[in-house]
């Protein structure tokens, strides 16, 4: 079984790689390191807009008006290219996967950026929009994989450690694991907020 890296795995991962720095140092800029805890949350949303504005934005943009990536060219189209070696939707413009790109590059990248502000700015509606935005983000894999799992996943190339571990659990299994995160930490966030206002009413009483 072939796990070795080609060159464009390799600019692939380093693409991933810059901008998983870039969200550093934004969040380093914009005073993370005086958030506490939340420096972590707001790391992970710079990422994350970074992610659909970079990277999926250019994916939609390739998929849509009759074009594929796989007739695109460029450095992102070779990216996805490669992605697409396990995920064959991704290369032929899968009305699913695309329908779903459009909304996660719009609607999860304006959560995202609301809830940076929000988080920064200590706004009443942090936990509002981080809802929202851990929802969509779960319901998008959701959508992405299910109706490829009830048909048995014909589109799935599992057969190389890369393609199954790196491409489709691990890339994928982060926009799993950090929103269930994030809406743990908004479940209790909400509680202890519960709590103190009805220890204030009674007080007053």
């Amino acid at each position: 079984m072939d796990s070795g890296l080609s060159l464009v795995s390799f600019w692939s991962l380093l693409a991933c790689s810059l901008q998983l720095l870039a969200a550093v140092m934004l969040t380093h800029r914009c005073g993370g390191r005086g958030l506490g805890p939340d420096r972590w949350v707001v790391l992970w949303l710079f990422y994350d807009v970074i992610v659909h504005l970079t990277l999926e934005g250019p994916f939609v943009y390739m998929s849509v008006g009759g074009r594929t990536v796989e007739t695109s060219e460029g450095p992102l189209a070779e990216l996805w290219k490669e992605y697409g070696k396990a995920d064959r939707r991704w290369l032929t413009s899968d009305p699913n996967i695309v329908s779903i790109e459009i909304l996660t590059v719009v609607l999860d990248s304006l959560l995202g950026l609301g809830l940076i502000y929000a988080v920064l700015q200590d706004q009443f509606y942090r936990h509002f929009l981080q809802v929202a935005l851990c929802v969509c983000e779960l319901y998008g894999g959701w959508m992405t994989f299910c109706p490829d799992w009830l048909m048995g996943s014909p589109h799935l190339d599992t057969s190389r450690p890369l393609y199954l571990w790196v491409y489709l659990v691990f890339f994928n299994g982060l926009w799993v694991l950090v929103p269930v995160l994030l809406l743990v930490q908004s479940w209790f966030s909400l509680k202890t907020l519960h709590i103190g206002d009805r220890g204030e009413n009674r007080k007053r009483k």
